[in-house]
């Protein structure tokens, strides 16, 4: 890679101009969209860390993402498909009819006394009916708080004590693979031990398991629909709070996101044409849940903005019914660009090594894969190159964030892809690696990933009611910067390499070694499906790691043989000093519903520690499993138990 094309690469020009005059660049990118009422100016930094950007503009982002397109003519476009494989439905919606059934929605939320400013909590599945109501809250200016649909009782409650909606929208019931989660018992349950309970729920009723309402509280969906009348949108500040995002695998008192409207439309429609290379008219799906960030930015705010078609997936990436499940999607409904966990290809490619789905036929205009969430190994980025053969675009981005912080922007200018790389800063955002001394380190050199303050636009303004808190939690340690808890380098071509969190960086006999780069030598073995490398403590050395991972549907070869292969190659690859001495086979790793592996569990269970089942987890039973496998092999206390 010549060094002076990446300095002449027109990226640059782009975003050095980002830095340089941020309120001239995100004015620019501003006039895209329709306008209530001008903004006084770009960014008001009066109140340092509290920037807020458009100040004194009006903008509501329900108007953008549906009612702009219909003036526009597009109203016969298709907005929303809803693909269900666990129910056997396919239902779309056009921009036109999205935008009615939002307004009427809108005005049901009125009716049941929801105004500006007023918390509605949504604990729906993956249906549409979820959309319609984010939407129809932003149009009206209500604040949004979607929590994950499933979260046990008590994390719901906790959520709604937080948030303290006036109106909570749920469903009867959800389904994960064959299994019926039953949404409106755990409502019921967390309403119960809350201590602001709503003064109405809305309930969507699913036919395959329908749910008592609660007199004088809860109401049916359509019967308050056929009560209602169709609302306009309202005048929203751009600063006003658009929606609180309660960030994963929290604990104690829950840490709620707060986004704008002005700030986050904006930086969502640069980032569809700039990052994503996405055009109006075209399909862009991005298989995450609703309840998480993803889910708020890229399955429906982003694409709607830039008039996209944009997919809701209830199903899974496997099992729904087999490893094909992703393939036939993008065929049926002619796919351009996938949004996805490195996860998911990880689960296809550990149920179908050879890709003998994906073959069956082509994909049409499929073009470009993009991966987020979590690291993505060099290893699994090389099978999906091979499979796929379009652009596979490791990026990265946090709930924090709400859009990606570094990335290839296919939009500007295609750079060259180095695996283990997300990419290089996006525009908008300036990106250091410091170490604890708040010193800058050389390329190349490991150290706390940093972004200069201010943050621009989309990025959160606070945490919900807790201003202090968001003080504490992302400025204090780096002064000027807001601290990612990321650990990782840049290279000198300044690509960036996000490694792992900080307290991932384990110490090993006086160094400090990325557990990160462990993983991406043993994902590098052709046995191994997922992996996750984590510290645990040792006399001598202070820590050692250990390596748990999950082998391919068809190895069979001597676990033991497996197992000494990937210690020989961790120690070639990066030396003795690693100590790498120890790999445990397991029937899977730990993971939130979003993909992410749970590695602080993991620490814990190799520290002997007593811990509560993250309200996260995917699967609490695996927990277990692995905890049992470590005190076998004599790599945790045995005093350690799950509660």
């Amino acid at each position: 890679m010549n060094a002076n094309d990446l300095d002449n690469n027109p990226i640059n020009m782009i975003y050095r101009a980002s830095l340089d005059d941020p309120e001239g660049f995100w004015s620019a990118a501003a006039a895209a969209l329709e306008w209530q009422k001008p903004y006084d100016r770009a960014l008001d930094s009066r109140n340092p860390p509290f920037y807020r950007w458009f100040p004194g503009g009006q903008l509501n982002i329900c108007y953008n993402a549906l009612d702009r397109h219909v003036a526009a003519g597009h109203g016969d476009r298709t907005a929303l498909i809803h693909d269900s494989p666990v129910t056997g439905t396919v239902r779309n919606f056009t921009y036109a009819e999205l935008t009615e059934a939002v307004a009427h929605f809108a005005g049901a939320l009125a009716h049941l006394g929801v105004a500006h400013g007023d918390r509605v909590v949504i604990y729906m599945p993956m249906v549409p009916e979820a959309v319609i109501t984010m939407l129809a809250c932003a149009r009206i200016g209500a604040v949004h708080s979607v929590v994950f649909g499933g979260f046990a009782a008590n994390e719901l409650a906790k959520r709604i004590d937080d948030a303290k909606p006036k109106v909570i929208v749920s469903a009867s019931c959800g389904i994960d693979g064959s299994k019926l989660i039953p949404y409106k018992t755990l409502l019921d349950a967390a309403i119960e031990i809350s201590s602001a309970p709503p003064t109405h729920c809305i309930i969507l009723q699913r036919p395959m398991l329908a749910a008592p309402l609660t007199p004088h509280r809860d109401v049916d969906w359509h019967d308050v629909l056929a009560k209602s009348i169709a609302v306009p949108c309202a005048s929203t500040l751009a600063t006003d709070p658009l929606y609180i995002l309660y960030s994963s695998g929290t604990t104690g008192a829950p840490k709620g996101v707060v986004r704008d409207h002005g700030g986050y439309a904006v930086a969502l429609h640069w980032s569809m044409s700039n990052i994503y290379a996405i055009a109006p008219g075209e399909v862009f799906w991005a298989a995450s849940d609703i309840g998480w960030a993803v889910g708020h930015s890229y399955t429906v705010y982003g694409p709607l903005l830039q008039g996209c078609t944009t997919l809701l997936y209830e199903g899974k990436p496997v099992g729904t019914p087999n490893a094909g499940a992703f393939w036939r999607v993008i065929r049926q409904h002619a796919v351009n660009v996938l949004f996805t966990a490195p996860t998911t290809f990880r689960a296809i490619r550990q149920q179908d090594p050879d890709a003998t789905f994906l073959k069956e036929a082509p994909l049409g205009d499929f073009r470009t894969l993009f991966l987020a969430g979590e690291r993505c190994d060099p290893s699994t980025l090389a099978w999906a190159q091979a499979q796929l053969n379009v652009p596979v675009i490791d990026h990265w981005w946090q709930t924090e964030t709400g859009w990606p912080i570094a990335a290839n922007c296919l939009g500007i200018s295609q750079m060259p892809v180095k695996p283990g790389s997300v990419g290089r800063a996006v525009p908008g955002w300036q990106i250091d690696v410091l170490d604890f001394d708040q010193n800058p380190v050389p390329p190349g050199t490991i150290g706390n990933l940093v972004i200069k303050l201010p943050l621009p636009p989309g990025s959160l303004t606070t945490l919900w009611n807790a201003d202090q808190r968001f003080v504490e939690s992302y400025m204090v340690d780096f002064p000027g910067y807001y601290q990612t808890g990321d650990a990782g380098f840049i290279d000198e071509d300044g690509y960036i390499y996000v490694m792992a969190r900080t307290d991932d960086v384990i110490n090993v006999a006086a160094h400090r070694l990325s557990t990160g780069a462990m993983e991406e030598v043993v994902a590098e073995h052709p046995a191994v499906a997922e992996c996750a490398v984590i510290g645990v403590a040792d006399e001598l050395r202070g820590q050692i790691p250990v390596g748990l991972i999950v082998l391919k549907a068809n190895y069979t070869d001597d676990c033991t043989l497996i197992e000494g292969e990937i210690i020989e190659l961790v120690r070639n690859r990066i030396g003795a000093v690693a100590s790498f001495k120890h790999v445990l086979v397991v029937a899977g790793l730990p993971k939130t519903r979003s993909g992410k592996i749970l590695r602080r569990s993991l620490r814990a269970i190799a520290e002997g520690q007593e811990i509560a089942i993250p309200a996260t987890i995917d699967d609490p039973a695996v927990l277990d499993e692995i905890a049992l496998a470590m005190r076998i092999a004599g790599l945790s206390p045995s005093a350690r138990s799950v509660v």
